[in-house]
């Protein structure tokens, strides 16, 4: 290892980091690159999980003796999608202003207050709805650094790996989703924490009583947290080459691959997390005799492991490729899912064959496909994305020209990570939409068809931008 090296290591920043030299990657840059990796994977699990905590505990508060209405409630767990959408799009810009090091490490223990503010309020049924409204809204802190980590995670793998870095670092802190629906009603039964985790409540159920430490669903995250914040400012790097400021980043504003490609990402990020949101509502409502919360966990944790297998398949095929025929399959999937529907409730726009009383099973198996081609999608299209910025800053740069490939190369990473994260706040905000649209449709039609025609319609969208721009012969940047 070179000199400069060493002291970019002892320093915290790396002054040289040229991940497309293959010497330079064999030798130090990948050992490098794979430890900020899997630093930068628990903490976005982390913050997956704080940001989906409110799904758990919304549901929990009217048996706790918390007298919010059905609305409110409602508020409480959409509140976190709009913050946490609305803060990736900031979120998007701060590691080449701030140093992936530095924002990681920050905005991971930023989570504290959420985590041990809701560990604290639950505990006292006197709590006030706008002190509860806050909390919510500050979950999003955990929603807004998807954006960042992935951006970081970008600049520090060449092109031919960032599909299969993005798919694991996105993956992997998916799977906080999953994590904190499954594990939340477990840990929620033992006061383990003892004294330091508070008294239990007494929760009325179905006439029957019982104790339960609502607190835990938030304070179980609290030391993996803290753990995780020292190691990011301890083990991870800045990179001087991934230093930008806003200005140089908004380029990707007059481009029109960013908007096309955060259309194609609400396609993918946004069907997750909003059927993630929306499927234990949905259960409830088509399906009463079903518990939702013992299948909620299933379809997020499918689309959060999956995510990976997507970038890996799409360094492979193409990502243009696995895009475009993965959203097919979200169609065929979402047809499916209108298939199966029970045709009792009376819907102005059901199907006139199914059955009556529709089908659980296969309503269930058309959302895990939902789910399985949502990560593959979120995978793939997070490799074209810095693929297709960077292509566009080496397009007319001549190959014999060492200063001026290195100065694209720097300006296509910094635009590609900048898209990175915003495409990331676009698609965000899809776990909002995608609940509540459901909640429109049945108020309006009797069921939740218009909905999902909708979003049927906007996959075949999404196929033909994906063909046009990207996977056709011929096509402008083809990726």
């Amino acid at each position: 290892m070179n000199s400069s090296t060493t002291g970019a290591r002892a320093g915290r920043t790396l002054k040289i980091w040229m991940p497309e030299d293959k010497a330079f990657w064999q030798q130090q840059g990948e050992s490098i690159a794979r430890l900020n990796l899997w630093i930068s994977v628990p903490a976005l699990f982390l913050a997956f999980a704080i940001w989906q905590v409110w799904s758990v505990v919304a549901v929990s508060l009217p048996s706790l003796g918390f007298h919010y209405s059905t609305n409110q409630l409602f508020w409480l767990a959409a509140a976190p999608s709009l913050s946490g959408a609305t803060l990736r799009i900031f979120y998007s810009f701060m590691v080449p202003i701030f140093g992936g090091r530095r924002w990681t490490a920050i905005s991971t223990a930023s989570l504290l207050i959420p985590a041990v503010g809701i560990g604290l309020a639950v505990q006292d049924p006197t709590t006030s709805y706008p002190t509860m409204l806050l909390l919510a809204l500050l979950c999003g802190l955990g929603g807004g650094n998807f954006s960042s980590s992935m951006a970081n995670i970008s600049f520090f793998f060449p092109k031919a790996r960032k599909g299969s870095a993005l798919g694991v670092n996105g993956g992997f802190g998916n799977l906080g989703v999953s994590a904190v629906q499954f594990l939340s009603p477990l840990v929620v039964t033992a006061g383990i924490f003892g004294v330091l985790g508070g008294e239990p409540q007494t929760m009325l159920k179905a006439g029957h009583s019982s104790l339960v430490w609502m607190q835990n669903a938030a304070f179980i995250w609290v030391p993996w947290i803290a753990i995780s914040a020292l190691a990011a400012w301890f083990g991870m790097n800045d990179l001087a080459d991934a230093r930008a400021s806003f200005a140089t980043q908004a380029a990707i504003f007059r481009s029109r691959h960013n908007w096309l490609m955060c259309t194609l990402y609400l396609g993918t990020f946004g069907s997750f997390i909003g059927y993630a949101a929306g499927f234990p509502l949905l259960v409830k409502a088509l399906f009463p005799d079903v518990n939702p919360l013992t299948y909620a966990w299933v379809g997020p944790l499918l689309g959060a492991a999956i995510r990976p297998v997507g970038g890996w398949l799409a360094d492979r095929l193409g990502g243009a490729r696995v895009t475009l025929w993965n959203f097919v399959v979200m169609a065929l999937a979402v047809a499916g899912v209108v298939y199966f529907l029970p045709k009792t409730g009376g819907s102005a726009f059901a199907l006139p064959w199914g059955s009556e009383q529709g089908s659980f099973a296969g309503f269930f198996v058309m959302f895990l496909l939902l789910f399985l081609t949502t990560g593959i999608g979120n995978g793939s299209t997070f490799r074209m994305i810095p693929v297709i910025f960077l292509n566009l800053r080496l397009r007319g740069v001549r190959t014999n020209d060492a200063e001026a490939l290195a100065h694209a190369n720097r300006e296509g990473n910094t635009e590609g990570a900048a898209a990175i994260g915003f495409a990331g706040a676009i698609g965000a905000y899809g776990g909002f939409f995608i609940p509540k649209s459901y909640g429109s449709s049945i108020v309006a039609t009797g069921g939740p068809e218009l909905a999902l025609y909708g979003f049927f319609a906007f996959y075949l969208l999404c196929i033909g931008l994906t063909w046009w721009f990207y996977a056709r012969r011929h096509a402008e940047m083809p990726c």
